[in-house]
């Protein structure tokens, strides 16, 4: 099918179907129960980039940028840009190591239930097998249709598949390389490094400016048809649960593209019988359309609408890079219940090798927080939001990219979600000592009893008692704990 007769389709597909390309229409969609229950996702960033390892998985733009230390690492390493360009690092993604089913294995073990590899990033490259593309991972590089065996190793595994397009950017993301004598500049790599448009607004400088201005110009309806139809052909190839967009989708250019993607998208899950929802940032979407995320960051209080962060163990690079420093297990796992009680997801990514093993560092934190999940994961899957999502000082900063330090708790903070007349309270930095929980003084909640209370881990019912500060929870051995501990707290 050409591009013409995918523009076709869409159109069809939409005329005949429930969804609408259109806000209101739209609005009707409901956020996936399986989404709801499962809470935790495994992100996944890995390719070219990973090749060169240095900076960050901007890499091919920064290899192009005179301002950053990429372009000069580039010509160091690898020689000039005219010479040695992005494109020259695909022969040696080879990814002999690639083991989906391991790692749909130790995904499972994570507690995971839902899996989302970038399916394209920014660069172009894509890791699936496509018509629209002949820049893939099934042609060059691996000779593997990545995303399709991974797809195949953990559904296998009982998890959910969902996939991400960074595509949207590659209008001109590569256009550093147009101020100087590079491959960029060759009208034979014009199919991968794309438009590549460069103006004062698109220029490296304004970069840090692109989440205030988005850009007030927009993308050209060539391209940005274009850029419809691989989207289209990636949710019909591999029928993802979730669809997740970076940035820039919010410029005013993407709007009527997204209306008829999300139509699509919605239309194509009816027929499949699926629940499935889109990941948004920034303002792309209305909330009642899709599900928002906060990148590197969360929410300081409850939400009435189911919301997502995305983060990654690693704090320098989402993709692999030789000097990446990597967040501790105790980290991820007070984001994970911080999250979830103000009723989140938490999308945590990892960077594999360009050979596709995954760090040992990675590895660890993913194992940890598996075991972890099974003492403890009743209080998180399931489970819904309280009338507050904890107490103590300790909390969240909110927006975007805030989340690089491990939060100073103390044995005072705790969350709190809730499940089945049950709520589950986690104190988020055990000290070994007696549990006070000023939530459950009798002059606040004087119309609740309390029937029982359990450590989670253990069962092990708990001697405690209330008066009108707190509940006090007579502490034992099992209290002493490198991380956050779990009270089931029974009402009647």
């Amino acid at each position: 099918m050409n591009k013409k007769e995918y523009l076709s389709l869409i159109d069809e597909v939409i005329e005949k179907g429930k969804y609408k390309a259109d806000w209101a229409s739209l609005s009707n969609h409901k956020t996936p129960e399986w989404y709801r229950q499962r809470k935790l996702g495994i992100f996944i960033h890995w390719g070219i980039y990973s090749v060169p390892a240095f900076g960050n998985e901007w890499y091919s733009r920064s290899m192009y940028d005179k301002n950053v230390r990429e372009f000069e690492h580039h010509r160091k390493t690898y020689g000039e840009q005219k010479n040695f360009g992005y494109k020259d690092f695909i022969p040696m993604f080879k990814a002999e190591n690639f083991d989906p089913e391991k790692w749909a294995k130790l995904f499972k073990e994570s507690g995971a239930g839902y899996v989302m590899p970038v399916c394209e990033h920014h660069d172009g490259f894509a890791m699936y097998d496509t018509e629209f593309n002949r820049w893939n991972a099934k042609n060059m590089g691996p000779k593997r249709n990545v995303i399709g065996e991974l797809k195949e190793a953990v559904e296998k595994e009982g998890l959910v598949f969902c996939g991400s397009t960074h595509r949207a950017e590659h209008y001109f993301f590569m256009n550093p390389g147009r101020m100087f004598d590079s491959d960029i500049k060759d009208d034979e790599n014009a199919d991968f490094y794309g438009p590549a448009v460069y103006s004062e607004e698109y220029s490296p400088k304004n970069m840090g400016k692109a989440t205030e201005n988005v850009y007030s110009t927009g993308a050209s309806e060539e391209w940005l048809n274009d850029w419809m139809v691989r989207t289209c052909e990636l949710i019909d190839r591999y029928q993802p649960k979730i669809l997740y967009f970076d940035w820039w989708i919010q410029n005013h250019s993407f709007k009527p593209y997204l209306k008829k993607i999300a139509a699509y998208y919605y239309n194509r899950a009816e027929e499949w019988g699926y629940e499935v929802t889109i990941n948004y940032k920034h303002e792309a979407f209305p909330p009642t359309v899709a599900t928002f995320d906060v990148e590197r960051g969360a929410l300081t209080d409850i939400s009435p609408v189911p919301w997502q962060t995305d983060t990654a163990i690693g704090r320098r690079s989402w993709g692999y890079t030789k000097d990446n420093d990597f967040k501790g297990s105790r980290q991820i796992i007070g984001d994970l219940i911080d999250i979830v009680s103000k009723n989140g997801m938490l999308l945590l990514n990892i960077g594999p090798r360009p050979d596709g093993t995954i760090t040992d560092e990675e590895t660890k934190v993913l194992t940890d927080l598996g075991s972890w999940l099974k003492k403890n994961g009743e209080g998180i899957y399931g489970t819904t939001f309280w009338k507050q999502f904890g107490e103590g000082k300790v909390n969240a900063s909110a927006g975007f990219f805030q989340d690089g330090d491990e939060k100073q708790f103390t044995h005072k903070d705790f969350r709190f979600t809730y499940k089945d007349a049950c709520v589950y309270a986690f104190q988020m930095r055990p000290d070994g000592r007696n549990v006070k929980i000023k939530a459950f003084a009798k002059k606040d909640m004087r119309d609740f009893i309390v029937d029982k209370v359990t450590l989670l881990e253990t069962g092990e019912e708990l001697e405690f008692e209330r008066n009108d500060k707190e509940m006090i929870i007579k502490a034992n051995e099992s209290f002493k704990s490198e991380f956050p501990i779990c009270f089931k707290i029974k009402l009647k």
